[in-house]
């Protein structure tokens, strides 16, 4: 490679360029069970940057097929999406400016830490509200790039609906302008003589040619993460052909966001929580059912494995909390613990109602409260516990949202494999279909917590494992077979919020059937036509490639 970095700097790259041995290990993971090794990692100062990098990586592909383009921020990523075997921009180094924030709307580079970007929002009593449970962690170019979505996706969605405007580099090295637009604009855009041109024109007659297909395709879940959005792309009876929802969840595959625009919410003032302690799930579909007609802004759970996790890991939060906080959390479980001397929940559950008065708050939690109670004996429900603002239910937040942290640095002798830790079922199903999942937990012996986003029948299972014992390798296939099978019969999705990557995208084919793969192949093609961007990723991913690169050593 030194060739190319040769050429880079003369091309006038004004970041870093980095090849040393423990850059390369440093970059070789993210947060999914995944290793593979790159040959460059770079860091841009500037989008400008970025459109050199692009430029001269499509001109010397000519000569070397291996060169290709991996984004990466924060590395959170489950999936693998932010590895790669040739280059790595990070972006999360130089490009992290929050550029402009107003009660409505916030423009930012991808690199900025989602809470740094929160801290602005604040400001100005607003909200982006699709963060994911890793918020603390995540950047917003990650949260564009897998359409991330999170706890309070049940009222307010996922990203693909807070994104106005991207600034994006297409494979030509060219930075444009993406945003909705009217018949009339796609039109003159499609006249264009230049790859953008051709772009919006062979993507619209890819999706007119296609249409009834493509909207037939969209999976009837509340939230997806798998393929490309081109059910959202273009709408006969609007006349908008929005490309941003395509950029939106297609992982860095299509090319590089460099800036984008959100709309963003009001915060609401107050906030309360309901917890529920359930001995067992049988009518779990039921209680879901009667908690979401009284219109929550967030229902969550986590099972006893998290519970018990947190627990034991208590002293852990310390660090993060500080003495006081942490203080107030460790008393702020006592009474939790006197209900569980009744016997471990097999489920916490937490409705979490929103409200411009705390009063507000305090009779939505009383009412669903109330309408419950008499079901205690059919329920099995061991108690409940009020916590009308939100500073007393910070202790099951904690435990809820740092449960995949715990699992990643505390248990020494295992290690996270997010294989299976996507899925999404409606919620009529969960009371049929979780005792099956767990069922298949159980078979192949795997130590796993459940945690997830109740309301949207989208939970995440982490199993441990020895991913370096051959025994627990040979676990991966069958066990992801058996799920995905599961979830696919109740007519599920197999990512809500985590994306394809290397994990899900040689499931494509299966869930959404031979006709709609080709359709998401050709998708890729259009945009990159020789493959630049974050190959082996999506429609682009082989199970066999995945499966050489899962990590053998930690």
């Amino acid at each position: 490679m030194k060739d190319f970095e040769q050429a880079l700097v003369k091309v006038g790259f004004g970041g870093e360029i980095e090849d040393s041995v423990d850059v390369l290990e440093k970059y070789s993971h993210d947060a999914s069970m995944f290793e593979i090794k790159p040959q460059l990692v770079v860091a841009p100062h500037t989008a400008e940057d970025v459109e050199k990098l692009v430029t001269l990586v499509a001109k010397e592909k000519k000569r070397n097929e291996h060169l290709s383009l991996t984004a990466r921020s924060a590395g959170t990523c489950m999936s693998g999406g932010a590895i790669n075997d040739s280059i790595i921009i990070d972006f999360n180094r130089h490009l992290t400016k929050v550029i402009n924030v107003t009660g409505s709307s916030a423009r930012t580079q991808p690199g900025a830490f989602f809470r740094d970007f929160d801290a602005l929002t604040i400001a100005h009593d607003s909200l982006l509200p699709s963060y994911p449970a890793s918020r603390d962690l995540c950047t917003v170019g990650g949260m564009i790039n897998n359409n991330s979505g999170g706890e309070k996706s049940l009222e307010y969605g996922k990203t693909e609906k807070y994104v106005r405007e991207i600034d994006f580099v297409f494979s030509d090295g060219v930075k444009r302008k993406v945003k909705p637009l009217k018949r009339t604009e796609l039109i003159k855009k499609m006249a264009q003589k230049d790859l953008e041109g051709k772009v919006y024109k062979d993507l619209y007659q890819l999706i007119e040619d296609n249409y009834e297909a493509i909207k037939a395709a969209k999976p009837h879940v509340s939230k997806n993460s798998t393929g490309y959005n081109l059910w959202n792309v273009w709408d006969r009876e609007t006349g908008i052909f929005d490309l941003t929802q395509v950029i939106v969840g297609g992982q860095g595959t299509l090319g590089m966001v460099t800036e984008a625009e959100f709309k963003l919410v009001k915060r609401r003032k107050h906030s309360g929580l309901l917890v529920l302690f359930l001995k067992d799930i049988d009518d779990l579909g039921e209680l879901t059912e009667k908690i979401l007609v009284h219109k929550p802004a967030t229902l969550e759970c986590f099972d006893d494995a998290t519970l018990l996790l947190g627990m034991k890991f208590l002293p852990s939060f310390l660090s993060k909390l500080g003495l006081k906080k942490w203080l107030q959390l460790v008393f702020g479980l006592a009474p939790t613990g006197i209900q569980f001397l009744r016997g471990i929940p097999k489920l916490v559950v937490m409705v979490e109602f929103n409200d411009e008065t705390e009063d507000g708050v305090r009779k939505k939690v009383h009412d669903l409260h109330s309408e419950l109670g008499h079901l205690h004996a059919r329920y099995e429900i061991n108690g409940f516990e009020e916590d009308p603002t939100e500073g007393k239910s910070e202790k099951f937040w904690i435990m809820r949202r740092q449960s995949f942290q715990l699992l990643r640095s505390k248990v020494k002798d295992k290690h996270t494999a997010p294989f299976i830790d996507d899925f999404v079922v409606n919620p009529e199903h969960l009371a049929e279909f979780l005792p099956k999942i767990r069922k298949i937990i159980k078979k192949y012996k795997l130590l796993a917590t459940i945690a997830g986003h109740l309301g949207d029948g989208n939970f995440h299972i982490i199993p441990l494992m020895k991913l370096e014992d051959p025994k627990d390798r040979r676990k991966l296939l069958p066990a992801m077979k058996e799920v995905n099978h599961l979830v696919l019969k109740y007519g599920g999705s197999l990512s809500g919020e985590h994306n394809d990557g290397l994990v899900r995208g040689p499931w494509l084919k299966e869930m959404y059937g031979a006709e709609m793969l080709d359709i998401f192949k050709r998708t890729k093609q259009i945009f990159d036509p020789d493959n630049i961007f974050n190959p082996h990723k999506k429609a682009d991913a082989d199970w066999d490639y995945s499966f050489s690169h899962i990590r053998d050593h930690f």
